[in-house]
């Protein structure tokens, strides 16, 4: 694996009974870099990020990450991402700042009400941190979910059509990281 090299694909298949969905896909991806999957609804974009980040497995090809093969060594890829997905993955039960510590303590963040603290006001969520999640407005919770993302600093950043519910200017303050 290439040091600059933070995503490797090579003829990467997927097919769910008859239906091909992914075939001979081939993509490579540097470190620091931004790589967007542009394609029409049903052409696979969210099916190369699941087999990307572990939650679906591929039937042919390799898939490398950070590294790490994700046939073989998915808990390390794992431990090298975070995946925001199309859905808002928040406890409504739990108090946004709630949330944001769980994350920071079970990704083993140093102060995690510190960082807690610091990606809700980031995300124009601080005066809402005390509030039960399930009160919070539809763009409310994809922030705080977006915010989840960030905590541990993740090395690769999967993002699946992460600005729905958002407002432009938070999409545009969300577009700084």
């Amino acid at each position: 694996m290439v040091q600059n090299i933070a995503i490797q694909v090579k003829d990467l298949q997927k097919s769910y009974k008859k239906l091909n969905v992914l075939q001979g896909v081939h993509f490579t991806v540097e470190r620091g870099s931004i790589f967007a999957l542009l394609g029409s609804n049903g052409a696979g974009k969210t099916t190369i990020v699941k087999i990307l980040s572990t939650l679906l497995k591929q039937d042919g090809g390799t898939a490398i990450v950070n590294g790490f093969d994700v046939a073989s060594k998915p808990e390390h890829v794992r431990q090298s991402l975070s995946l925001t997905g199309q859905f808002a993955a928040v406890d409504e039960m739990l108090t946004g700042q709630e949330n944001l510590i769980m994350i920071a303590r079970l990704r083993h963040v140093k102060q995690p009400r510190q960082v807690a603290d610091e990606l809700l006001t980031r995300f124009g969520l601080a005066d809402a941190a005390t509030r039960r999640v399930s009160t919070y407005s539809g763009g409310m919770r994809r922030r705080l979910d977006l915010a989840m993302s960030l905590v541990g600093t993740p090395p690769i950043l999967f993002l699946d059509e992460p600005t729905p519910g958002l407002t432009p200017r938070h999409a545009s303050r969300c577009g700084r990281w």
